[in-house]
């Protein structure tokens, strides 16, 4: 993708692309007059941002929203307007008969359920990141996807950045040579208090917390939990997940890595005094089967930068390139003991104006191409599942405080039952995976 390519461009090539496409193999949408007629489901956060990127977009209509917390609703439904329908229930948005596609913004542990029901209720799915909170999960949104030839869409929206792609394009040169090491950080010094600590009490009238626990076992409410907090909980979510997912899935998109071959990570809660049960301190290995290692690492309570600059790194034996979300530039590596200490490679440097908001709207455009044209999309279940893994094997190894070693065709655990058995839980009621 050339730099002179800019986002409004490239969304109206996609479309006019699309289009063509779907013309030609006769799928629903025959003419660019034909909207894509969406569900959200959950509609705070990222929820709001994706209807953001969605509303970027002509060739869709917002049918219905969904959201337990009824404060978010009303926000929503205002702003989007027009007869748009407003449900507290996520089955009313999968049984919808007038919805294509579900957007998919909930707590991580609702994913793979609303997923796999939408998946068989014939439903295209965009479905934030992390796709799952489970291995097990993840391979049984696969599962589904395929079963019922759905497009799924996860968002790790960099797999839609235009930038990223010209890196990945600039990495099948071999120009930094052989990548040993990768990088990247969760970095937000939230020491002492971090979000704080709150007693049980009863949840607000206007949100039904049995709903939002959903798979998970019954518990009190406290507000630093829900409707935002869960981010910080375990049962609920992880910041290993929450940002490790994003930066892995970008090192493994570059390298061409599929899985690690074996997981070591460490940490625990050392410092900042509030609720949380996820680490504020903790540092994942992974070792993969082409030698090299990714680390990621999850500082809350140190912010100062980890990295030379950006967000990931990637250490080559001719250069390393340090990327964010503008630009990713290029430094030479020289020869050290015994080698010769000329720079090995030239500078480069490429840059974009990019932005999060702008790579979501991409990422958004692209899934709605992909429902016409029945093409796999940038962030496919499968590329999103395997990156998951990645975090949720980390968190397993912290857990147990073991070293994991990894079967990536069985997506086993083979040296520790009790690590094989964090692969997935058993849920509350009568919820399960459709």
């Amino acid at each position: 993708m050339s730099n002179e390519i800019t986002r409004r461009n490239f969304t109206k090539t996609s479309v006019a692309a699309a289009l063509g496409v779907a013309a030609a193999r006769g799928v629903r949408a025959q003419n660019a007059n034909d909207k894509i007629r969406l569900g959200f489901i959950g509609v705070g956060n990222r929820g709001d941002q994706l209807i953001n990127a969605f509303m970027e977009h002509d060739d869709k209509e917002i049918v219905a929203i969904c959201d337990v917390y009824e404060p978010y609703l009303a926000k929503q439904k205002e702003r989007i307007g027009g007869n748009v329908e407003t449900y507290s229930d996520f089955r009313k948005i999968i049984d919808h008969p007038g919805i294509d596609a579900v957007v998919i913004a909930t707590p991580d542990h609702w994913h793979a359920i609303m997923t796999i029901d939408a998946c068989n209720a014939g439903k295209d799915v965009y479905c934030e990141k992390p796709l799952s909170i489970t291995i097990h999960e993840g391979r049984k949104m696969v599962e589904a996807a395929r079963r019922n030839k759905r497009i799924v869409q996860v968002g790790t929206h960099r797999r839609s950045s235009l930038l990223y792609h010209r890196l990945y394009d600039y990495m099948q040169t071999g120009a930094i040579g052989h990548v040993t090491v990768g990088r990247s950080y969760r970095l937000s010094n939230m020491y002492p208090n971090g979000m704080g600590k709150s007693p049980i009490s009863d949840p607000p009238k206007n949100l039904d917390w049995d709903m939002w626990l959903g798979p998970r076992p019954a518990r009190p409410y406290q507000d630093n939990i829900a409707p935002y907090k869960f981010r910080w909980w375990q049962q609920y979510s992880s910041q290993m997940g929450n940002w490790g997912v994003h930066y892995l899935d970008a090192s493994r998109w570059m390298t061409g890595d599929l899985a690690p071959a074996s997981v070591c990570a460490m940490g625990g809660n050392f410092i900042i005094d509030d609720d949380r049960t996820v680490p504020d301190t903790m540092e994942a290995v992974f070792q993969l089967p082409s030698g090299r290692l990714f680390i990621f690492g999850q500082y809350e309570a140190s912010g100062n930068p980890a990295l030379r600059q950006g967000e990931v790194e990637l250490r080559g034996t001719q250069g390393t390139i340090y990327v964010s979300g503008g630009q990713f530039e290029v430094f030479p590596e020289r020869g050290g003991q015994f080698q010769k200490r000329e720079p090995r490679m030239k500078p480069m440097k490429d840059q974009d104006k990019g932005s999060n908001a702008d790579m979501t709207a991409l990422h958004a455009r692209n899934f709605l191409d992909c429902i016409r044209s029945r093409e796999l999309p940038h962030a496919d279940v499968e590329i999103g599942h395997r990156s998951t893994t990645f975090s949720l094997l980390a968190n397993i190894s912290q857990a147990t405080g073991l070293r994991l070693e990894w079967d990536a065709e069985k997506e086993q655990i083979t040296n520790s039952k009790e690590a094989n058995d964090l692969l997935h839980y058993e849920y509350r009621g009568d919820w399960k995976l459709g």
